[in-house]
Protein backbone atom coordinates (compact mmCIF):
# COMPACT_ATOMS: atom_id res chain seq x y z
CA UNK A 1 0.00 0.00 0.00
CA UNK A 2 2.96 2.49 1.03
CA UNK A 3 4.38 1.56 -2.17
CA UNK A 4 1.20 2.14 -4.48
CA UNK A 5 1.11 5.46 -2.37
CA UNK A 6 4.19 6.70 -3.17
CA UNK A 7 3.74 5.82 -7.44
CA UNK A 8 0.86 7.52 -7.24
CA UNK A 9 2.59 10.65 -5.12
CA UNK A 10 5.50 10.37 -8.11
CA UNK A 11 2.99 10.18 -10.77
CA UNK A 12 0.87 13.80 -9.76
CA UNK A 13 4.22 15.56 -9.71
CA UNK A 14 5.17 14.41 -12.84
CA UNK A 15 2.16 15.02 -14.21
CA UNK A 16 2.18 18.88 -12.57
CA UNK A 17 5.33 19.67 -13.90
CA UNK A 18 4.03 18.75 -17.59
CA UNK A 19 1.17 20.94 -17.34
CA UNK A 20 3.39 23.66 -16.14
CA UNK A 21 5.57 23.39 -18.55
CA UNK A 22 3.15 24.11 -21.29
CA UNK A 23 2.95 27.68 -20.39
CA UNK A 24 5.74 30.05 -20.67
CA UNK A 25 5.18 33.98 -19.34
CA UNK A 26 6.87 36.92 -21.17
CA UNK A 27 7.14 39.93 -19.19
CA UNK A 28 9.20 42.60 -21.16
CA UNK A 29 9.60 44.87 -17.97
CA UNK A 30 10.53 42.67 -15.02
CA UNK A 31 11.43 39.41 -16.97
CA UNK A 32 15.22 38.45 -18.26
CA UNK A 33 16.11 35.70 -20.90
CA UNK A 34 18.08 33.72 -18.61
CA UNK A 35 15.01 32.92 -16.91
CA UNK A 36 12.70 29.49 -17.07
CA UNK A 37 9.69 31.28 -18.39
CA UNK A 38 7.31 30.45 -15.24
CA UNK A 39 5.26 32.80 -13.93
CA UNK A 40 7.34 33.74 -10.94
CA UNK A 41 10.59 34.24 -13.18
CA UNK A 42 9.13 34.95 -16.46
CA UNK A 43 11.46 35.84 -19.69
CA UNK A 44 11.73 39.44 -21.25
CA UNK A 45 11.06 38.88 -24.69
CA UNK A 46 8.81 36.93 -27.30
CA UNK A 47 11.87 35.47 -29.50
CA UNK A 48 13.11 33.86 -25.93
CA UNK A 49 9.18 32.47 -25.17
CA UNK A 50 9.09 31.21 -28.77
CA UNK A 51 12.85 29.45 -28.28
CA UNK A 52 10.90 27.46 -25.25
CA UNK A 53 7.66 27.17 -26.99
CA UNK A 54 9.86 24.73 -29.46
CA UNK A 55 11.07 22.46 -27.01
CA UNK A 56 7.60 21.34 -26.14
CA UNK A 57 6.02 18.40 -27.52
CA UNK A 58 3.74 19.00 -30.79
CA UNK A 59 1.26 17.26 -29.27
CA UNK A 60 0.85 19.20 -26.58
CA UNK A 61 -0.99 22.45 -26.02
CA UNK A 62 1.48 25.56 -25.34
CA UNK A 63 -0.04 29.23 -24.37
CA UNK A 64 2.56 31.97 -24.07
CA UNK A 65 1.25 34.65 -21.76
CA UNK A 66 2.24 37.90 -22.48
CA UNK A 67 2.39 40.78 -19.31
CA UNK A 68 1.63 44.41 -20.39
CA UNK A 69 4.20 46.23 -21.89
CA UNK A 70 5.45 47.31 -24.89
CA UNK A 71 6.81 44.97 -27.03
CA UNK A 72 9.24 45.92 -29.86
CA UNK A 73 10.25 43.84 -32.51
CA UNK A 74 13.66 44.59 -34.19
CA UNK A 75 12.98 41.54 -37.12
CA UNK A 76 9.96 39.10 -37.43
CA UNK A 77 9.14 36.52 -34.95
CA UNK A 78 8.97 33.35 -36.34
CA UNK A 79 6.44 31.46 -34.72
CA UNK A 80 6.89 27.90 -36.17
CA UNK A 81 6.57 25.64 -33.52
CA UNK A 82 4.89 22.41 -34.70
CA UNK A 83 1.71 21.01 -33.68
CA UNK A 84 -0.88 18.41 -34.90
CA UNK A 85 -3.91 18.70 -35.31
CA UNK A 86 -5.27 18.54 -31.82
CA UNK A 87 -2.41 20.89 -30.25
CA UNK A 88 -2.43 24.44 -30.52
CA UNK A 89 0.36 27.25 -29.84
CA UNK A 90 -1.41 30.29 -28.43
CA UNK A 91 0.41 33.77 -27.82
CA UNK A 92 -2.42 36.09 -25.17
CA UNK A 93 -2.23 38.34 -23.20
CA UNK A 94 -2.06 37.39 -19.69
CA UNK A 95 -5.31 39.77 -18.96
CA UNK A 96 -7.72 39.42 -21.75
CA UNK A 97 -10.44 41.99 -22.28
CA UNK A 98 -13.18 40.26 -20.80
CA UNK A 99 -11.62 39.61 -17.39
CA UNK A 100 -12.54 41.98 -14.59
CA UNK A 101 -9.47 43.89 -14.18
CA UNK A 102 -8.75 44.39 -17.92
CA UNK A 103 -7.79 47.86 -17.94
CA UNK A 104 -6.33 49.60 -22.04
CA UNK A 105 -2.67 49.75 -20.38
CA UNK A 106 -2.72 46.12 -19.06
CA UNK A 107 -2.79 45.39 -22.87
CA UNK A 108 0.22 44.02 -24.44
CA UNK A 109 1.41 46.27 -27.01
CA UNK A 110 3.28 44.85 -30.40
CA UNK A 111 5.16 47.19 -32.16
CA UNK A 112 7.77 46.33 -35.14
CA UNK A 113 10.64 49.00 -35.77
CA UNK A 114 12.41 46.45 -37.95
CA UNK A 115 13.36 47.28 -41.76
CA UNK A 116 12.26 45.13 -44.26
CA UNK A 117 13.04 41.65 -43.36
CA UNK A 118 11.40 39.59 -46.81
CA UNK A 119 11.75 39.65 -49.63
CA UNK A 120 8.72 36.99 -50.77
CA UNK A 121 6.38 39.03 -53.24
CA UNK A 122 8.19 41.72 -52.84
CA UNK A 123 10.37 43.57 -50.06
CA UNK A 124 8.00 43.96 -46.84
CA UNK A 125 8.27 44.28 -43.01
CA UNK A 126 6.28 41.44 -40.95
CA UNK A 127 5.40 41.26 -37.62
CA UNK A 128 4.51 38.07 -36.73
CA UNK A 129 5.20 35.42 -39.12
CA UNK A 130 2.97 32.46 -38.78
CA UNK A 131 4.79 29.59 -39.93
CA UNK A 132 3.28 26.44 -38.85
CA UNK A 133 0.22 25.06 -38.04
CA UNK A 134 -2.52 25.72 -35.12
CA UNK A 135 -1.75 29.06 -33.93
CA UNK A 136 -3.73 31.41 -32.12
CA UNK A 137 -2.92 35.22 -31.47
CA UNK A 138 -5.60 36.95 -28.56
CA UNK A 139 -5.76 39.70 -26.90
CA UNK A 140 -2.85 42.01 -28.50
CA UNK A 141 -2.36 45.34 -29.95
CA UNK A 142 -0.76 45.97 -32.84
CA UNK A 143 0.50 49.28 -34.08
CA UNK A 144 2.10 50.45 -37.33
CA UNK A 145 5.84 50.37 -37.87
CA UNK A 146 7.36 53.46 -38.15
CA UNK A 147 10.81 52.68 -39.46
CA UNK A 148 11.27 55.29 -42.94
CA UNK A 149 12.72 52.01 -44.59
CA UNK A 150 9.47 50.46 -44.63
CA UNK A 151 7.28 51.29 -47.58
CA UNK A 152 4.60 47.55 -46.74
CA UNK A 153 4.12 46.49 -43.04
CA UNK A 154 1.80 43.34 -41.96
CA UNK A 155 1.89 42.84 -38.24
CA UNK A 156 0.27 39.17 -38.85
CA UNK A 157 1.86 37.22 -42.20
CA UNK A 158 1.25 33.31 -42.73
CA UNK A 159 2.97 33.38 -46.73
CA UNK A 160 2.78 29.19 -46.60
CA UNK A 161 -0.67 28.89 -48.42
CA UNK A 162 -0.67 24.59 -47.16
CA UNK A 163 -0.46 25.91 -43.66
CA UNK A 164 -4.39 25.82 -41.80
CA UNK A 165 -5.72 26.74 -38.52
CA UNK A 166 -5.19 30.50 -37.42
CA UNK A 167 -7.78 32.14 -35.02
CA UNK A 168 -7.06 36.17 -34.12
CA UNK A 169 -9.35 37.38 -31.57
CA UNK A 170 -10.01 40.34 -29.48
CA UNK A 171 -7.24 42.15 -31.15
CA UNK A 172 -6.21 45.79 -31.78
CA UNK A 173 -4.69 46.58 -35.03
CA UNK A 174 -4.14 50.47 -35.27
CA UNK A 175 -2.73 52.52 -37.90
CA UNK A 176 -2.02 55.87 -38.85
CA UNK A 177 -0.66 56.31 -42.31
CA UNK A 178 1.09 59.79 -41.90
CA UNK A 179 3.60 57.97 -39.44
CA UNK A 180 3.46 54.19 -38.40
CA UNK A 181 1.43 52.66 -41.22
CA UNK A 182 0.12 49.41 -41.46
CA UNK A 183 -0.07 48.33 -45.05
CA UNK A 184 -2.58 45.09 -44.27
CA UNK A 185 -3.32 43.77 -40.72
CA UNK A 186 -3.71 40.28 -41.46
CA UNK A 187 -2.26 38.99 -45.15
CA UNK A 188 -3.16 34.98 -44.42
CA UNK A 189 -2.98 32.57 -47.48
CA UNK A 190 -3.96 28.82 -46.75
CA UNK A 191 -6.68 27.38 -44.51
CA UNK A 192 -8.62 27.72 -41.46
CA UNK A 193 -8.61 31.53 -41.14
CA UNK A 194 -11.08 32.36 -37.98
CA UNK A 195 -10.98 36.43 -37.07
CA UNK A 196 -13.57 37.63 -34.14
CA UNK A 197 -13.96 40.80 -31.97
CA UNK A 198 -10.93 42.88 -33.44
CA UNK A 199 -10.91 46.38 -33.99
CA UNK A 200 -8.58 47.45 -37.44
CA UNK A 201 -8.62 51.26 -37.23
CA UNK A 202 -6.72 53.29 -39.92
CA UNK A 203 -4.78 50.58 -41.73
CA UNK A 204 -5.03 51.09 -45.40
CA UNK A 205 -6.15 47.92 -45.26
CA UNK A 206 -7.63 45.25 -42.54
CA UNK A 207 -7.47 41.36 -44.02
CA UNK A 208 -5.51 40.14 -47.52
CA UNK A 209 -6.33 36.49 -48.45
CA UNK A 210 -5.32 35.28 -51.78
CA UNK A 211 -4.16 31.76 -51.77
CA UNK A 212 -5.53 28.18 -50.87
CA UNK A 213 -8.84 30.23 -49.19
CA UNK A 214 -11.48 28.08 -47.22
CA UNK A 215 -12.80 27.78 -44.08
CA UNK A 216 -12.58 31.59 -43.59
CA UNK A 217 -14.77 33.85 -40.88
CA UNK A 218 -15.04 37.24 -39.84
CA UNK A 219 -17.43 37.98 -37.31
CA UNK A 220 -18.21 40.26 -34.65
CA UNK A 221 -15.60 43.09 -35.70
CA UNK A 222 -15.09 46.83 -36.50
CA UNK A 223 -12.96 48.23 -39.57
CA UNK A 224 -12.75 51.85 -39.57
CA UNK A 225 -10.85 53.87 -41.92
CA UNK A 226 -9.50 51.49 -44.16
CA UNK A 227 -8.01 53.91 -46.75
CA UNK A 228 -7.47 50.93 -49.60
CA UNK A 229 -9.79 48.05 -48.46
CA UNK A 230 -11.77 46.60 -45.90
CA UNK A 231 -10.99 42.73 -47.38
CA UNK A 232 -8.71 41.50 -50.16
CA UNK A 233 -9.99 38.46 -51.67
CA UNK A 234 -8.76 35.85 -53.70
CA UNK A 235 -10.44 32.92 -55.37
CA UNK A 236 -11.97 30.32 -53.40
CA UNK A 237 -13.71 27.51 -53.40
CA UNK A 238 -16.22 27.22 -50.27
CA UNK A 239 -18.26 29.55 -48.40
CA UNK A 240 -17.13 31.55 -46.08
CA UNK A 241 -19.02 33.95 -42.46
CA UNK A 242 -19.23 37.04 -42.54
CA UNK A 243 -21.20 38.18 -40.14
CA UNK A 244 -21.94 40.75 -37.03
CA UNK A 245 -19.07 43.54 -38.33
CA UNK A 246 -19.03 46.89 -38.88
CA UNK A 247 -17.19 48.60 -41.81
CA UNK A 248 -16.99 52.01 -42.24
CA UNK A 249 -15.75 55.22 -43.45
CA UNK A 250 -13.00 53.29 -45.71
CA UNK A 251 -12.40 53.58 -49.87
CA UNK A 252 -13.49 49.91 -50.52
CA UNK A 253 -15.32 47.03 -48.29
CA UNK A 254 -13.74 44.71 -51.01
CA UNK A 255 -11.61 44.26 -53.10
CA UNK A 256 -11.59 40.63 -55.93
CA UNK A 257 -9.23 39.46 -58.32
CA UNK A 258 -9.85 41.10 -61.43
CA UNK A 259 -12.45 38.95 -64.14
CA UNK A 260 -13.41 36.38 -61.13
CA UNK A 261 -17.11 36.80 -59.86
CA UNK A 262 -16.95 34.48 -56.39
CA UNK A 263 -20.55 34.34 -54.78
CA UNK A 264 -19.68 36.02 -50.96
CA UNK A 265 -22.37 35.91 -48.50
CA UNK A 266 -22.60 38.78 -46.03
CA UNK A 267 -25.65 38.80 -42.96
CA UNK A 268 -25.77 41.38 -39.82
CA UNK A 269 -23.52 43.84 -41.08
CA UNK A 270 -23.36 47.55 -41.22
CA UNK A 271 -21.51 48.99 -44.37
CA UNK A 272 -21.54 52.92 -44.09
CA UNK A 273 -19.46 55.87 -45.44
CA UNK A 274 -17.67 53.81 -48.22
CA UNK A 275 -16.98 55.69 -50.99
CA UNK A 276 -16.82 52.81 -52.79
CA UNK A 277 -18.21 49.31 -52.09
CA UNK A 278 -17.89 46.68 -54.91
CA UNK A 279 -14.11 47.01 -56.56
CA UNK A 280 -11.30 44.49 -58.10
CA UNK A 281 -7.66 45.21 -58.56
CA UNK A 282 -7.03 45.40 -62.45
CA UNK A 283 -3.65 46.22 -64.18
CA UNK A 284 -4.61 50.27 -63.79
CA UNK A 285 -4.87 49.70 -59.52
CA UNK A 286 -7.66 49.45 -57.99
CA UNK A 287 -11.20 50.05 -60.06
CA UNK A 288 -14.98 49.85 -58.89
CA UNK A 289 -17.25 47.71 -60.06
CA UNK A 290 -21.20 47.03 -60.61
CA UNK A 291 -21.35 43.39 -61.66
CA UNK A 292 -21.01 40.68 -58.42
CA UNK A 293 -22.39 37.85 -56.92
CA UNK A 294 -22.87 38.24 -53.90
CA UNK A 295 -26.10 37.93 -51.09
CA UNK A 296 -27.00 40.38 -48.35
CA UNK A 297 -29.19 39.75 -45.37
CA UNK A 298 -30.03 42.24 -42.75
CA UNK A 299 -26.79 44.44 -44.20
CA UNK A 300 -27.40 47.85 -43.11
CA UNK A 301 -25.53 51.11 -45.46
CA UNK A 302 -26.88 53.99 -43.81
CA UNK A 303 -26.06 55.47 -40.14
CA UNK A 304 -23.08 57.16 -38.45
CA UNK A 305 -20.63 55.26 -36.52
CA UNK A 306 -19.50 56.94 -33.39
CA UNK A 307 -16.28 55.03 -31.23
CA UNK A 308 -15.27 55.81 -27.90
CA UNK A 309 -12.05 57.41 -28.84
CA UNK A 310 -9.32 59.39 -26.82
CA UNK A 311 -10.04 62.64 -25.22
CA UNK A 312 -9.02 65.00 -22.43
CA UNK A 313 -9.56 62.61 -20.41
CA UNK A 314 -7.48 60.28 -21.74
CA UNK A 315 -8.01 56.44 -23.41
CA UNK A 316 -11.47 55.27 -22.10
CA UNK A 317 -11.92 51.89 -21.16
CA UNK A 318 -13.77 50.86 -24.07
CA UNK A 319 -11.82 52.66 -26.43
CA UNK A 320 -12.57 52.41 -30.12
CA UNK A 321 -15.47 50.72 -29.83
CA UNK A 322 -19.20 51.85 -30.78
CA UNK A 323 -20.73 54.57 -28.41
CA UNK A 324 -24.20 53.75 -27.04
CA UNK A 325 -26.64 54.61 -29.77
CA UNK A 326 -24.22 54.30 -32.60
CA UNK A 327 -25.10 52.73 -35.92
CA UNK A 328 -24.46 49.05 -35.51
CA UNK A 329 -24.15 49.16 -31.85
CA UNK A 330 -26.63 45.94 -31.56
CA UNK A 331 -24.58 43.81 -33.85
CA UNK A 332 -21.97 43.93 -30.40
CA UNK A 333 -19.18 44.13 -32.87
CA UNK A 334 -15.83 45.00 -30.78
CA UNK A 335 -13.15 44.07 -28.23
CA UNK A 336 -14.95 42.70 -25.66
CA UNK A 337 -17.02 39.11 -26.15
CA UNK A 338 -19.05 39.41 -22.16
CA UNK A 339 -18.20 42.35 -20.36
CA UNK A 340 -19.01 45.56 -21.87
CA UNK A 341 -18.23 48.51 -19.73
Amino acid sequence: MCKLRYLLCIVLLLAGDHLSAQSIFVDVQNGKDSNPGSQQAPVASLPKAMELARTFKSNENTTIKVLPGLYLLNDKLNIDKRNTEEAWLTIEAAVMPDDADWAPAKMPVIQSISTNNSVTQFPHSIGFLIAADHIAIRGLKFLGNANPDVKYYYPLNREDSTLTGLNVSQCYFIGERNSAPIQGSIWAHGAGTHVDHCIFYGTKNALLLFKGIKDFSLTHSIIFGAYEAAVWFGSFNSPFVFKNNIVANSEYLWLRQENTFPKYAFSDCLFTGLKHYMGYYGRNGTLPTERNEHTERNVGKTGRVLLSEVSVNGLPKDYLNPLPGSAGAELHAGIFKKNIP
